[in-house]
């Protein structure tokens, strides 16, 4: 049974909501991602694009900051801190290496 304030048809209010085609893989890299994805080495003050992949759920930053680029700035436990600016402030996401490309 629904919630009081549900009625058939309301949308959800999910994490993912609305990324049909954001999360979605291209054929030829569809099934399990390599390893070696899971542990780049990233030092502070390199750049990093944030590149969601859809396969891993652990880690992934919120899919708004899919494609934005921005510079480390810390380590958290297996996870990367992250600099990005998003409209006129910067915020700091938290993200799992496997969610990051290198920018040289």
């Amino acid at each position: 049974m629904k919630n009081k304030g549900e009625r058939m048809g309301d949308t959800s209010k999910g994490f993912r909501r609305r990324t049909r085609k954001i999360l979605k893989k291209r054929i030829k890299d569809r099934g399990i991602s390599p390893v070696t994805r899971s542990f780049p080495g990233f030092n502070s003050g390199d750049r990093a694009a944030i590149v969601l992949d859809p396969g891993v759920h652990a880690g992934m930053p919120h899919p708004r900051f899919n494609g934005k680029t921005g510079i480390i700035t810390g380590k958290r436990g297996e996870a990367f801190i992250i600099r990005v600016r998003d409209g006129g402030k910067y915020k700091e996401i938290i993200s799992r290496p496997e969610h990051l490309r290198r920018i040289t």
